[in-house]
């Protein structure tokens, strides 16, 4: 049976997990604790100390009742945003998942509201966002997948000025071995093209271009590469055309607890403060 192609945000997403995901300089240091409760409920406590000094986190609770198909999620951040998630899946019609997502912020009473739909059928996939309390504001996007090939489109729309305020498009093609994508977006400017190679079950290779046809005429490059060392940890490198070069590694020390460690090189400025290094610990109870 056909399963259903990914969202439009994902038809690239081997090659942008491969370059942008578990690299840990992008922070100084960042804490996760996860834990469940007896009764089902699942915590998620998340810290983050940027390079400028600043910290930010947020402490979350979830809970799922399967035979209902329902989910509720609340979270309360440490800038005092208390943010809410009703989630219903297979329940309107299947393959039909409905969010109904609201924030609160109690020092200026200001409230948000947004509305978010997905609906998965062998060989097609479409999602509708709806944010109730800024316009009101519509974004849709939908994949159509065939044999590994896939062709989607994104549209955003403002209902108050009735207007297409943003559109983009992708195609691609995925197989579990390897996957390349182009997608053009910003309004059909900004276009990239990405490929993913899982060369064995130990080594995986991806690279991503990028052109601004609004910008200058230069293209960005990014290649990555991750190398799976042991059973238990994995090392990820990447640089790109800037000279920016960045490297992690990653270890599960025993059950529940990972550390990660990345360092980023700006090998045009060694004689600079322009490198970056962060720490990555998670914890799973």
């Amino acid at each position: 049976m056909s399963i259903p192609p990914p969202a439009f945000s994902d038809v690239a997403k081997a090659s942008n997990d491969l370059i942008n995901r578990d690299f840990y300089h992008t922070a100084a240091a960042n804490l996760e604790v996860k834990s469940k409760a007896p009764n089902g409920v699942n915590f998620n406590v998340k810290g983050k100390s940027s390079h400028e000094g600043s910290t930010a986190g947020s402490i979350e609770g979830k809970y799922v009742n399967a035979p209902s198909g329902l989910t509720v999620t609340q979270a309360w951040t440490t800038t005092n945003v208390l943010n809410t998630k009703l989630e219903l899946d297979n329940q309107i019609a299947k393959g039909m998942k409905a969010e109904v997502a609201a924030d609160f912020v109690p020092s200026s009473k200001d409230i948000g509201a947004k509305l978010n739909l997905s609906f998965k059928q062998p060989n097609f996939h479409a999602r509708a966002f709806f944010d109730l309390m800024k316009g009101p504001t519509a974004n849709i996007d939908a994949v159509l997948g065939r044999e590994g090939f896939l062709v989607g489109a994104e549209a955003g729309y403002d209902v108050q000025k009735a207007a297409i305020t943003r559109y983009a498009a992708a195609v691609g093609y995925t197989v579990p071995q390897y996957s390349a994508a182009i997608t053009a977006s910003n309004n059909l400017s900004v276009f990239s093209a990405a490929y993913y190679h899982k060369v064995n079950s130990e080594v995986e290779a991806g690279a991503k271009a990028t052109w601004d046809s609004k910008g200058s005429n230069n293209v960005g490059l990014e290649v990555a590469g991750k190398w799976r060392l042991d059973p238990t940890s994995f090392a990820k490198a990447k640089v790109n055309d800037r000279g920016v070069a960045s490297l992690a590694y990653n270890v599960l020390l025993r059950s529940g607890v990972t550390v990660g460690a990345g360092i980023s090189l700006d090998t045009q400025k060694l004689n600079e403060s322009a490198h970056k290094v962060g720490t990555h610990f998670e914890f799973n109870g």
